[in-house]
Formats: C-alpha cells, sequence, structure tokens
C-alpha cells in the first residue's frame, strides 16, 4: 500500500498498525464508492468504526495522547498503595481553587473539584484527586461556610509560623533584613523533551522518542536576588530511577555539598529557605525525640533521668509519649547546627507549598531548554543542562523572589480574613 510506505519513512510500521492503515483505506474506499455523505460531528466514533475498534478505547488512546503526547498504552500499576500522580504544579492550582471556594462560602467535594478540574485536565482519577487532597493536608467536613473540604490546622499553623518569619524578615524600604538564599533539588532524565515537533505528514516524525525515561541526572543548587550562588552548583548521575528524585540523596552527600559548597558562598547571616527532605532533617547525634516507635522502656527512662518527679510508674505507653514531648526540648537538626555555627538560619517551607519556593522558576527555565534541545544522550543532556543554567540570570531569580512575595502576601491576607473574628494588619 502506497499510504503504508509513506508512513514507514518515518516511523517503523508494525503489523497491528500495517492492518489498521489497510482497514481504514478499506473503509474510506467504501465511503467513496457509497457516495457518502461524511459526518464531522463525531470524529472519535467515526474513527473506532473504521478501524473497528470500540469508541471508548479510542477515546482514551486520544485522552493519553493528548495529555503527554505519546501513543503509549495505559501503566499497568501493582498491586499495593498506588503512587500519587499529581505533581506540584497541579497542586498548587488545587489548593487555590479550593480556597478560592471556601472564601465564597461555595461547597467543596471531590465530585465539584473533579468536574471542574475535568474542563481543564484530562484523565483526572477521583482516588487519585481523594488521595492528593489527604496528602496535602485538606480534611473532609463541616466549616462555618458551609463548605466540606479545607485545610488541616497542622497545615495552616505551619504556614503561618513560616510566614511570619519570612514577612519580618522584609526591610522597610523594600529589600530583607537576613540576605535570603532558596535552596532545592531537582532532576532532568535523558529522555525529558517537548511532546510535539512540526514534521512533513507524508513521512511523520524523524526523531523517535525513546521509550521509558531514561538515565537520570540530579540537580542541586541555591539562588539569591544576584542569581545562582556561585560555587554551589552540583550535578550527577543518580545510580539508579525512582519516583523521587529525593531517593538518589543521602544525608552524607548533601551534608558535604551544604557544608563545602553552600556555606561558604553565601552572604553572611542569611536566611536559608529548604524543603523539608528526609535528609534535611537529621538530628544532631544523641538527640532524643519521642516518637510513636520508641519502646515503652526508653521513654520510662528518659523521663526517670530528666523528669523524675513528673514520672509514674504505672503510666501506659500512650501517657508517657504525650508526657516526653511536653518536657522534651525541642531537638536540633545537624543542618542547622552546621548553619547557625557560621552565622546563617535555616528555614524550611511549608509542606505541599512549591509556590513559596522561588528556586522552583528556575528549575523550569533550566528543564524547558533541556526539553527543547533533548537529542536522547546523557552527553547531551549535560550540555543542555549547563545551558540551561546560564539562562537564569538574576533578572530572573529577582522575579522568581518577588513573586513568591506576592504569594506570601496573599497567603498571610487570606488566612486572617478567613480567620473567625481575626482582623487585617
Amino acid at each position: 500500500m502506497q499510504v503504508a510506505s509513506h508512513m514507514a519513512q518515518g516511523k517503523a510500521v508494525d503489523l497491528r498498525g500495517r492492518q489498521f492503515v489497510v482497514r481504514l483505506k478499506e473503509f474510506f474506499d467504501q465511503e467513496r464508492r457509497a457516495g457518502a455523505v461524511v459526518s464531522t460531528q463525531d470524529p472519535a466514533g467515526r474513527v473506532a468504526t473504521a478501524l473497528g475498534l470500540g469508541k471508548r478505547t479510542v477515546k482514551d488512546i486520544l485522552s493519553t495522547y493528548h495529555r503527554t503526547g505519546q501513543c503509549l498504552a495505559p501503566i499497568v500499576e501493582a498491586k499495593g498503595k498506588p503512587p500519587y500522580r499529581i505533581q506540584a504544579p497541579l497542586e498548587q492550582v488545587i489548593r487555590q481553587r479550593i480556597r478560592e471556594l471556601n472564601r465564597q462560602g461555595s461547597h467543596v467535594s471531590v465530585r465539584t473539584l473533579l468536574h471542574w478540574l475535568s474542563e481543564h485536565y484530562e484523565g483526572m482519577n477521583p482516588a487519585t484527586l481523594w488521595r492528593t487532597l489527604q496528602r496535602m493536608g485538606f480534611v473532609y467536613g463541616t466549616s462555618r461556610s458551609k463548605s466540606a473540604l479545607r485545610e488541616r490546622d497542622d497545615v495552616l499553623i505551619a504556614r503561618r509560623e513560616y510566614l511570619r518569619t519570612k514577612l519580618a524578615n522584609r526591610s522597610p524600604h523594600g529589600g530583607t533584613v537576613r540576605p535570603e538564599v532558596y535552596l532545592d533539588e531537582s532532576y532532568v532524565n535523558v529522555n525529558h523533551s517537548t511532546p510535539r515537533t512540526w514534521y512533513f505528514a507524508e513521512e511523520g516524525p524523524w526523531v523517535e522518542k525513546p521509550s521509558g525515561h531514561g538515565p537520570r541526572l540530579i540537580l542541586v543548587h541555591a539562588v539569591t536576588t544576584d542569581g545562582w550562588v556561585e560555587g554551589a552548583q552540583l550535578v550527577f548521575q543518580a545510580k539508579q530511577r525512582t519516583g523521587d528524585y529525593h531517593g538518589q540523596m543521602n544525608f552524607e552527600n548533601f551534608r558535604k555539598w551544604f557544608a563545602e559548597s553552600l556555606l561558604p558562598h553565601i552572604p553572611v547571616a542569611s536566611l536559608i529557605m529548604m524543603d523539608n527532605a528526609p535528609y534535611h532533617n537529621v538530628y544532631v547525634d544523641g538527640a532524643f525525640y519521642p516518637t510513636s516507635s520508641i519502646p515503652k522502656s526508653a521513654l520510662q527512662q528518659w523521663l526517670q533521668q530528666h523528669h523524675p518527679a513528673a514520672y509514674q510508674p504505672t503510666m501506659i505507653k500512650a501517657e508517657l509519649l504525650v508526657l516526653c514531648r511536653q518536657l522534651c526540648p525541642k531537638p536540633q537538626y545537624e543542618l542547622d547546627r552546621l548553619a547557625e555555627a557560621r552565622g546563617h538560619r535555616i528555614l524550611r517551607t511549608p509542606q505541599y507549598h512549591p509556590e513559596l519556593q522561588a528556586i522552583e522558576a528556575c528549575w523550569a527555565v533550566v528543564k524547558n531548554h533541556c526539553a527543547a534541545t533533548c537529542d536522547y544522550t546523557t552527553k547531551g543532556l549535560r550540555a543542555h543542562v549547563a545551558e540551561g543554567f546560564s539562562k537564569v540570570t538574576p533578572a530572573t531569580c529577582q522575579a522568581a523572589i518577588a513573586d513568591v512575595r506576592t504569594e506570601e502576601d496573599r497567603y498571610w491576607r487570606e488566612d486572617m480574613e478567613d480567620d473567625e473574628g481575626g482582623e487585617l494588619s
């Protein structure tokens, strides 16, 4: 078939694909012979009829293609706890939508939220959305505004404490009391590329995207209003690919980078913003912090040594745990001790608030450049990452930090307005 040969110039066509080509050509020939009037009202249904497929199958394929730019079959998840697939940018959209509806006094549920999301994003799964909402700190219940979905108090408190420190660091003239440093880790895969490209329709795309994500480069860096922190860049290839780049970093490696590459190169008495990755929150050696996993005997021993008057032999573990948490001083993190020894202070961003981390906008510049220039090789990716870093200028960082300030002000103002009996400051 002539049609099949043209398609094969751009990419190989398997047996199933060749069968579809033949069937589609025969379908068109049949229409021509019958002099049929072609309707354009239901293109998915017409494709299904022509290829002998179910309409639902065709729609699923098209949904995947529009969402990912690929015609791959959906990934079959293993049994057990399913992964969270909603990414940080969409989490931010969801959070803002819920807050907006709550402020309007509108009823918010997974169902209504899913309906709104379906108008903007295809393929949203209700179970995935529900798990994401729980992970982000939302609860389902009544509130004074009759809204069902609202943020947990602990999420509000964590954000409030963070914002209070950030706003206090602002100076009257528009600058900051302490210089601010934003650090973060990210990653980019070898096959990270734009989903679509221009090509001759008769020939198909000449570059066929390899399957899978390919090897991964881990990126570590920090920014200030002056741009990237000189000497703080770290790029290395991950030994194994996982869904979370945090799994490729450990405390010892991060501590070495933090102490040797970051701290010597940032301004004096800086305020350092980082997230709550596990290797950011390692306690100093010998620190005691009561958790439910600690044996009852350890809780008893600590109370007897430090607060014998409060200890009672008849206390059960739940009582001991509550009492230890009340009396135990807040343990110090190892990274905090390193920073404070040099006159700096660490401030951890509240969980699931990437919009409060200015370096996220810088990562977007780097990754977008890598996607636009991708040649599917590790050597090429390293070169493109370096080029992407160079595209992040001081102006880029200043704009990102300004956007963060806008978000900080909005959260502070809205939380005050939403608080029953609260007054605007």
